[in-house]
């Protein structure tokens, strides 16, 4: 079995957000796809088996299935189009989340992503003593977004992990009004056993729907501030649809000889 390895988010090797993508035949043992998952330790390894005319797709961090993974969606989509049909322009996904379509256009490879609904909760003494800095603002949805003052907190910032996985949400996000993009921020995953995500597409379907509505303009250009870094171009529609769209680049091809039962 082949096994793709694409930086999202990026059109240079080692920046963005790595993910390792498995395109196969048939589906192995859950237990097999987590051992695997582990064994390449990226937040993210994608698995797809062609079903029908759609890809069933599934997304695992070292820790855990998820339901919703963006920068892992964009690879796969962009080993799909360019290595096992080359020259299409859309791919179909099912995944956990409901059907996902991927179009290419031009560099670009644009995602329909769900939004979430999202609630502004308190800043709380917890959300100050886990990131370090005290939040000007909390709201929660599937994730935790924290809106700070300004980007040069969210860049500097060094959170406790163990005080993070405390607080609400699937994933912690810091954010702030960015310089050179709308927004600014970093995802951080202790609870799936990933300190930090490079660049979080799932959290942006989030974050960009809350700068969207601040902001008041649909399309948000975000820059993810990890030290890998990523750009997502992110456009709000009015059906509970956000388009997010990246680059990705390969990095590595490789044959996985231990089996997966």
């Amino acid at each position: 079995m082949k096994q793709y390895i694409v930086d999202a988010f990026t059109n240079k090797p080692f920046s963005g957000n790595p993910a390792a993508v498995c395109v196969m035949d048939r589906w192995p043992s859950d237990s097999s796809m987590m051992l695997l998952a582990m064994e390449n330790n990226l937040s993210e390894t994608a698995f797809i088996v062609k079903e029908s005319d759609a890809y069933r797709l599934r997304w695992f961090t070292p820790g855990t299935e998820v339901e919703l993974c963006g920068h892992a969606t964009l690879a796969s989509s962009f080993v799909i189009m360019n290595y096992i049909e080359p020259g299409s322009g859309t791919v179909r996904f099912s995944t956990l989340s409901g059907p996902i379509i991927v179009r290419r256009k031009g560099s670009l490879y644009e995602m329909d992503m769900p939004t979430y609904e999202l609630a502004e909760i308190p800043v709380t003494d917890a959300m100050e003593k886990a990131f370090g800095i005290r939040p000007v603002k909390a709201v929660l949805g599937l994730d935790l977004i924290c809106v700070f003052e300004n980007e040069e907190q969210v860049r500097a910032m060094e959170p406790d992990q163990a005080l993070l996985k405390k607080l609400d949400g699937r994933i912690q996000n810091a954010t702030a009004r960015g310089s050179y993009a709308d927004c600014v921020s970093r995802s951080f995953c202790p609870n799936l056993s990933v300190p930090e995500d490079p660049v979080c597409g799932s959290a942006h379907c989030q974050i960009a729907e809350y700068w969207s509505g601040v902001l008041g303009k649909p399309d948000i250009y975000a820059y993810q501030a990890s030290k890998r870094g990523g750009w997502l171009r992110c456009e709000k529609h009015e059906n509970g649809v956000i388009t997010i769209s990246g680059e990705a680049v390969l990095v590595s091809v490789c044959d996985i000889s231990a089996e997966l039962k």
